[in-house]
């Protein structure tokens, strides 16, 4: 009898699982990365808004320098100029160019709503930036030399959140129209990969704290995802987004 129930649980797993399409598991994947990624980012804000996690903020950025001498970073020469290329990546100038390029190109494949999907995603994000560091307005690491000018205030970190704006939204819509999974997993791998590399480049050159790259990955993954989620989510009137289970015209 015990067998046969686990038969049954086990055939109804499946059969559940089989119904699962695309349509309906990324909506609800979303759906939960947003909340985890934004109490992610509300816990890391709290802490900075109280003054908490300083300790922890030195030791690890600290981490990146030489013992005794803060102002060498760890490493041959060449990786603080390979650091300072990688950053260069999560530049205002690299993202928006790269940003209007794709625009560029989805409009003329007949994929407008979703270009202006991706140029409100990335708009949408920056302006969100903006107002974050206003608002905290947390001075830049002192406790290190920055290898590279700043000018604006250090919470969150801008270049890891909108690192994780654009390039997670771009490899979402790649991944997105190709059927392969091995396809889709390299671009979203490629895609999270960049992300990381982009924040700890901030935290190898010292000009961010290292709650302020979390905090600007959480965010921009929260925000990459709801994007993700009004993009997967179904039409009034039954239909669905363009290209959605197929591929796109090219």
């Amino acid at each position: 009898m015990a067998g046969t129930g686990r038969a049954g649980a086990a055939k109804l797993a499946r059969s559940v699982v089989g119904r699962l399409r695309l349509d309906e598991t990324v909506p609800l994947l979303s759906f939960c990365l947003i909340g985890f990624l934004g109490l992610g980012f509300l816990a890391v804000a709290d802490e900075v808004r109280e003054g908490g996690g300083l300790r922890l903020d030195r030791a690890i950025l600290l981490a990146f320098r030489v013992a005794g001498d803060p102002a060498t970073p760890l490493g041959p020469g060449w990786l603080q100029e390979a650091a300072r290329d990688v950053t260069g990546l999560g530049g205002t100038f690299v993202l928006v160019s790269l940003t209007a390029g794709a625009a560029i190109y989805l409009s003329l494949t007949a994929r407008r709503h979703v270009a202006l999907l991706l140029l409100a995603a990335v708009g949408g994000g920056m302006l969100l930036g903006t107002l974050l560091k206003l608002g905290f307005d947390r001075p830049r690491p002192d406790i290190v030399p920055h290898a590279m000018r700043v000018y604006t205030a250090s919470f969150p970190s801008s270049h890891a959140m909108m690192a994780a704006v654009t390039y997670l939204t771009l490899g979402a819509l790649l991944a997105r129209i190709h059927a392969a999974m091995r396809v889709k997993l390299f671009f979203m791998g490629v895609a999270i990969l960049l992300t990381v590399l982009i924040g700890l480049s901030r935290l190898y050159l010292g000009v961010h704290w290292p709650s302020d790259v979390l905090a600007g990955w959480c965010l921009g993954g929260a925000w990459a995802c709801l994007c993700w989620y009004v993009a997967f989510f179904p039409r009034p009137g039954g239909g669905t987004a363009p290209g959605r289970g197929r591929a796109p015209p090219a």
